[in-house]
């Protein structure tokens, strides 16, 4: 066999194997957007086959029932603003945290990063309990205080921050402050502008985290009026009927965003993951 046919072959399997892989990931999605356009019983009934992965009678019934029986845009609205609130404060504040880690000495510094990283393995649900105590005591159970201010500093973001900026060549930052610019106005002038992989990546995490989150919306809203969409889904599966194409429907509306932000993003996603985590 020829180095050609040897090279052909090898792109075949290549090529051919990571289709095989992503339709494999992919499948769960695939089929989830098909049973929310088919009547209730055919769900069930095509599941032996291809058909599971295809509407042959499609409707958009279920998406009616979905914005009959809740209201599901003023829960998509809250949860935007819930992470959009919480997006925007993190990359902001964390940024500028990172930023005095990677560029700045100061007493305790290196004590500081350790706590950092220390921090960072701590599990959401081992902290959980005394989150909502604190929360309970000041008063803010219900409010959007209580959502989202626990979650603007993050020791993840911080600690993806300080990698991204310690690449960053000081002499540019040296010929800043020649030029009269204070470390405020070279970090928003020069450093965010050229920092824009980080930022997406954080965006990106920030959000898939917030929007799919459930557990700390359930403990701190008491009331309907700031009900997010994660729990706006739950009542489908808590109140009858239980219509698993009303489920589906509730489900891929959920993701639309996030495969939205993945399609625009993705690119930077990457280019963030690689240019931060591997340097130390």
């Amino acid at each position: 066999m020829g180095k050609k046919n040897k090279d052909l072959l090898y792109n075949v399997l290549f090529y051919g194997g990571n289709v095989i892989i992503a339709l494999i990931f992919v499948s769960p999605l695939l089929w989830m957007i098909a049973a929310s356009l088919k009547p209730e019983a055919q769900i069930f009934s095509d599941m032996s086959s291809l058909k599971t992965f295809w509407p042959t009678s499609a409707s958009l019934a279920n998406y009616i029932e979905v914005f009959t029986r809740v209201n599901m845009f003023k829960y998509i609205i809250n949860s935007l603003l819930y992470v959009f609130v919480i997006v925007v404060f993190d990359m902001i504040i964390n940024s500028l945290c990172g930023y005095a880690l990677a560029k700045f000495d100061f007493p305790g510094k290196e004590l500081l990063l350790t706590v950092i990283i220390s921090l960072m393995v701590l599990p959401m649900e081992a902290i959980m309990l005394p989150l909502y105590i604190e929360v309970a005591n000041l008063g803010w159970v219900n409010t959007w205080a209580g959502l989202i201010v626990p979650f603007v500093g993050k020791c993840f973001s911080v600690y993806m921050f300080r990698q991204f900026f310690i690449d960053i060549p000081n002499d540019l930052l040296e010929a800043a402050a020649i030029d009269g610019c204070g470390p405020v106005k070279t970090f928003f002038t020069i450093v965010m502008p050229i920092s824009g992989t980080v930022y997406a990546t954080i965006f990106i995490l920030d959000f898939v985290a917030h929007w799919n989150d459930f557990m700390w919306p359930m403990l701190a809203v008491t009331g309907e009026e700031m009900r997010t969409i994660q729990l706006a889904i739950q009542t489908f599966f808590g109140s009858k009927p239980i219509h698993y194409g009303a489920i589906m429907a509730s489900l891929t509306i959920s993701a639309i965003p996030m495969l939205i932000m993945f399609v625009f993003l993705q690119k930077y996603y990457v280019a963030g993951i690689a240019s931060t985590g591997i340097k130390g």
